[in-house]
């Protein structure tokens, strides 16, 4: 017989939190608010998985910029990457981990450039360096050197010494529309609180099934 005494919870297996979430923009809302709380450098960070022409994957750290019923938006470089490889394939995962809580919560779904109103109103609220460092980059370009940058940066600073700087023509921002949710929470000796939510379309309704560890 097997002595299982040693991993007996301190608390019951089944939860009345989260677990009994019916609905995952509100738990998400409630998960991210404490976040902000908790964690000590960009709760918004998320990991975003694309795939490129090959199918090979590709990872990368974004920060998430708003989210609502029509899903989570980031935005970046239409040239980069992640910009082509979603052109050609709308599709991407995400990943938010907030270690400080020991959650994570995984997001698939697709993908769709925001409106040039969204993303002209977004960069006009970012830092002016950071708006003449989108202009100066040519991302996920060869860089010869970090002083040739730093001559780009320079050049774009001089133009717009004075007055607003534009949004560049190639930067703008993606929707990722969830079809798939999981909330993970991290319980004694690995055996993990898990739930998942899925649709087949925006229109449906949200399914949702406990999974095991």
């Amino acid at each position: 017989m097997t002595d299982t005494t040693s991993i007996k919870h301190p608390t019951p297996l089944t939860s009345g939190d989260f677990t009994a979430a019916e609905e995952p923009f509100a738990l998400f809302a409630e998960w991210f608010a404490e976040a902000v709380k908790s964690e000590p450098n960009d709760p918004n960070a998320m990991a975003l998985a694309t795939v490129d022409s090959d199918g090979l994957p590709d990872v990368r750290m974004v920060l998430m910029k708003g989210y609502d019923a029509d899903g989570f938006v980031f935005y970046s470089h239409i040239a980069s990457q992640k910009g082509r490889e979603l052109a050609a394939n709308p599709k991407a995962a995400l990943l938010f981990h907030w270690k400080s809580l020991r959650r994570q919560v995984r997001i698939r779904g697709s993908v769709t450039p925001v409106t040039d109103q969204e993303a002209d109103a977004y960069f006009a609220t970012r830092p002016k360096q950071a708006q003449i460092g989108a202009w100066a980059s040519k991302q996920s370009q060869p860089l010869e050197s970090r002083f040739a940058f730093e001559q780009a940066i320079a050049k774009v600073a001089a133009r717009y010494m004075i007055g607003e700087v534009p949004r560049p023509p190639g930067w703008s921002g993606w929707r990722i529309a969830p079809q798939c949710f999981e909330f993970w929470h991290d319980r004694p000796f690995r055996l993990h609180d898990r739930i998942e939510f899925r649709r087949d379309a925006p229109t449906k309704a949200w399914s949702k099934v406990r999974l095991y560890p």
